[in-house]
């Protein structure tokens, strides 16, 4: 079997290997000097290797695009990331995660703790907008669209949650206000997946609903912009696990709602055809004149009939 029909065969399995190999050997690359003699890795190493990890879902997601799909998948992928093709009621759901943020530390702030009133880092927008960017490349433009169709979207989308959170290992540390987090960085670490798998979902929901890169693009850009920009400094490592952990009950709050009114599969339920066949019925009778007869298949025939009239017969034809 050709390396073309491996990949074709299970795109989406080759599609995470690639994506890990890239992304956690090119943060190794970055910091391998420091861990071979023994040094501590600086704040600033964590910073840089972000960036050096966003190129694995990108350039993984464009490749596989075209070995799956040639030209064509480059040109599906060119109109789904177009702005064009991006409803505009759909934007409203950029303010879900600065919503939800603000909703949980005031909440925290008015009934902890002072150290969780939101701050106000506006420059950390910036930080959304490669990760954005690159990461939905792959995340939604690739991996999402070829998970299996056995399963639904709510599973796949928490699936790709679970994988996308595991994706920041070699990064947890850096992450966050309250960073390096020491020996907290395991709470920190399972606080900050439950909050990117139900991100996942409502990404998901979007872009079910849009078939949209470019709004999955900006709901992460949202997401971790405003997560930037908000979250609470200086925080105590034991601390932020906290109001991640509540962060993330409101998103999957949020998720709840989502999959009452929208199904498991994210998008509107579609209500059932009504297939009752109309039917008329004329009766003649010679002494009582007509009756018409109307009823559904699951109704009883309501009956409608005129003056008795004269009936007339018509002359014997022949065959």
């Amino acid at each position: 079997m050709g390396t073309k029909a491996l990949i074709r065969k299970d795109p989406v399995t080759v599609y995470f290997i690639l994506t890990f190999l890239i992304s956690w050997t090119g943060a190794f690359l970055l910091v391998a000097g420091k861990l071979i003699h023994h040094e501590p890795v600086s704040k600033l190493d964590g910073i840089l290797m972000f960036p050096v990890m966003l190129l694995g879902p990108s350039c993984s997601g464009i490749l596989l695009m075209y070995v799956t799909g040639g030209k064509k998948g480059l040109k599906d992928f060119c109109v789904r990331i177009s702005p064009k093709k991006a409803p505009g009621k759909w934007y409203p759901a950029l303010l879900i995660p600065p919503s939800a943020i603000l909703l949980v530390l005031v909440l925290l702030s008015l009934t902890l703790s002072k150290e969780y009133a939101p701050n106000f880092f506006l420059i950390g927008f910036l930080f959304g907008i490669p990760a954005g960017i690159l990461e939905e490349t792959g995340w939604m433009g690739f991996a999402f669209p070829n998970m299996s169709k056995r399963r639904s979207a709510l599973s796949n989308s928490m699936l790709l949650g679970l994988i996308w959170g595991l994706w920041h290992l070699p990064v947890i540390n850096f992450l966050g206000t309250a960073s390096p987090h020491g020996t907290w960085w395991f709470p920190y670490f399972l606080s900050f997946v439950l909050v990117m798998t139900a991100m996942r979902v409502i990404i998901a929901w979007v872009y079910c609903n849009t078939e949209s890169v470019f709004l999955s693009q900006l709901m992460h850009i949202s997401s971790t912009g405003f997560l930037v920009i908000l979250s609470p400094s200086p925080m105590t490592v034991q601390h932020e696990p906290v109001w991640y952990v509540a962060y993330a009950i409101a998103l999957w709050t949020c998720v709840l709602f989502i999959t009452a009114k929208w199904s498991k599969n994210l998008v509107k339920k579609k209500k059932p055809e009504n297939h009752r066949s109309l039917i008329y019925v004329i009766q003649v009778d010679q002494c009582k004149g007509w009756t018409i007869q109307r009823y559904h298949s699951n109704h009883e025939p309501k009956t409608y009939s005129s003056n008795p009239v004269r009936w007339v017969p018509r002359p014997a034809q022949g065959f």
